[in-house]
């Protein structure tokens, strides 16, 4: 991983304890320890994201879905930063799934509570920061929490942001990062979806907040550094297009809402595109990136990725010489063990061949299942990273 090396320190005369959090933190602890040399610590990944680290350990647990040995080994790694003292220094290692993975329900909420309350709100279509904002105030560890566990040590975050507009914050909940929301605004948020809240989970709302503010003077020697964000997966992409003679436009790498909506309007562009190309103009490229919604209605499994592709497939109806990519940099696009998926002039003819109803798919919120059909997945297994979604339009 060459995005980590740039930004670490010397290595401390004194202990070095590293702690970590999400699809990547595996591969960014190797990447430390290709400098360091084997570290004292623990990181916690997703099952199958693991790495050969030689002295950081790894523990895999449950993404998207919490599960005991994500809160095993959160209480592990809160062990580790008991006792630090000033001289001591701390290398958290934070990436997209943290927030799943890094789990310790505040007291009187059972884990099974928080998991529903979170796909519960999954499932409203709700964006990312508002999810975060609820799992911080139902945690122990999020909300900046983790980094007050090590206070007097110092400490530094190297982040992998997966989040619209790469706020440390939002990324991974924020454990090493102060947090002004209050319970109140939590409970809001559970409201504004209509979301029913357990008595448990009400009383942890209406008392006392439990993150750490941003002002908190645990938090004084506390430093993040983003060392790698979605800009600069599609600035990769773009410089390798326009190498190969394509016109290229970045839609934006903060976009947000539902996926099929923004496939409808980026068909528009695609189409709109293609009819002011003269004959001999270079193929144009669409990218954009960002975090999509899906809000379930039907009973597929609702990647946003794939029901992006599913959905301008349908926008551009068979239009003539323009193909799609919609992909999770992860390689899971939801629940599903695949990043994404891609789409052609011939995928509704396709389908329609073999019997395959896009528009119904897309109701019910089955696209996986559609392109896994029609053999168009993208299937790339871990990438060990987390960028956040990638799109692709290209129109010839």
């Amino acid at each position: 991983m060459r995005c980590v090396p740039p930004h670490l320190p010397p290595r401390p005369a004194g202990r070095l304890v590293v702690v970590g959090a999400g699809k990547a933190s595996a591969r960014m602890a190797e990447a430390v320890e290709g400098v360091y040399g084997p570290c004292d610590g623990l990181v916690i990944t997703r099952h199958g994201h693991a790495r050969p680290c030689r002295g950081v350990e790894v523990v895999e647990a449950g993404h998207p879905v919490p599960d005991a040995s994500g809160v095993t080994a959160t209480a592990r790694m809160l062990a580790l930063l008991r006792d630090l003292g000033p001289e001591d220094r701390v290398l958290a290692l934070m990436s997209g799934g943290a927030s799943a993975l890094l789990v310790q329900p505040a007291d009187g909420i059972s884990l099974a509570e928080k998991r529903a309350l979170t796909a519960a709100l999954l499932d409203s279509g709700a964006p990312i920061s508002e999810i975060n904002t609820l799992r911080k105030h139902l945690s122990t560890v999020k909300g900046g929490q983790l980094a007050a566990a090590a206070h007097p040590a110092r400490m530094l975050t190297l982040m992998i942001s997966d989040v619209p507009g790469d706020d440390p914050g939002v990324i991974g909940s924020g454990p090493t990062v102060g947090e002004a929301s209050t319970p109140a605004d939590a409970r809001a948020i559970l409201d504004r979806h209509g979301i029913a809240v357990p008595a448990p989970v009400a009383k942890v709302l209406s008392g006392p907040s439990r993150v750490v503010a941003p002002d908190d003077p645990r938090l004084a020697h506390s430093e993040t550094v983003i060392c790698a964000a979605p800009a600069m997966s599609l600035a990769a992409a773009a410089d390798c297009a326009r190498r190969s003679g394509l016109t290229v436009a970045c839609l934006g790498d903060a976009v947000e809402g539902e996926a099929r909506r923004l496939a409808r309007q980026h068909a528009a562009l695609a189409l709109e595109a293609q009819a002011a190309m003269t004959p001999d103009a270079a193929p144009h490229l669409l990218l954009s990136g960002g975090e999509l919604t899906v809000t379930r209605r039907g009973a597929g499994c609702g990647g946003p990725n794939a029901e992006y592709a599913l959905a301008l497939a349908l926008a551009l109806n068979g239009a003539p010489g323009i193909h799609g990519l919609a992909c999770d940099t992860d390689g899971v696009d939801g629940a599903a063990e695949v990043a994404g998926a891609v789409i052609g002039p011939a995928t509704l003819s396709q389908a329609d061949t073999m019997g395959l109803d896009a528009a119904t798919a897309l109701a019910d919120n089955d696209a996986h299942a559609f392109f896994g059909a029609l053999n168009d997945q993208v299937v790339t297994g871990p990438t060990l990273t987390n960028v956040n979604d990638f799109r692709a339009v290209l129109i010839t």
